[in-house]
């Protein structure tokens, strides 16, 4: 696929909250992403006027991190995550090693270390792990040195390794743990 149709970035990733407040302290004074927008909003949606806030937090690339919370408790729950906590959920950010860190030195001196906190080394990447106030799973990746070519070996094999993986072939292809 030509790279000029594809999409060019993520936009943004929109969550919902159950306090603004704590999820801006969270984002704005601990992770370091300024809030960029608030929208104090009511609309006719799904056939019903709701009422909500709509925050929206910055990245470098220019994208962001969003996130909703409704006026009634019934829009809230409405709309609120449904699904079981599971650690294959959640929003990866790019960061150098400087950036994560900070971010970590942050969580500690705030004490925010729930158990959820945690770093994993991948092999092809160095990931710290934290939960925001709304249950919400966030991976501050830093590539790992030669991510290029890394990168590069995975595009190519990309289509094979995952017809082998159909197949029944679960053997492992990360060579760099």
């Amino acid at each position: 696929m030509p790279h000029q149709t594809l999409p060019s970035r993520l936009h943004h990733n929109a969550y919902v909250t159950t306090d603004q407040e704590a999820t801006r302290a969270f984002y704005e004074d601990l992770v370091g992403l300024p809030l960029i927008a608030t929208w104090k909003e009511s609309d006719e949606l799904f056939g019903k006027v709701r009422t909500y806030c709509h925050t929206f937090y910055g990245l470098g690339d220019g994208s962001a991190l969003a996130f909703f919370q409704f006026a009634e408790e019934s829009d809230q729950r409405e709309f609120g995550p449904k699904m079981p906590h599971s650690p294959f959920q959640h929003i990866a950010v790019k960061v150098t090693a400087e950036v994560q860190d900070a971010i970590a030195q942050r969580l500690k001196d705030a004490g925010w270390l729930p158990e959820e906190t945690y770093v994993l080394e991948h092999g092809y990447c160095r990931s710290l792990y934290t939960q925001d106030p709304n249950g919400l799973l966030l991976e501050f990746t830093l590539d790992a040195p030669g991510i290029e070519e890394t990168d590069t070996a995975r595009r190519r094999t990309a289509h094979e390794d995952l017809r082998s993986w159909l197949a029944g072939d679960h053997t492992s292809n990360n060579t760099y743990r």
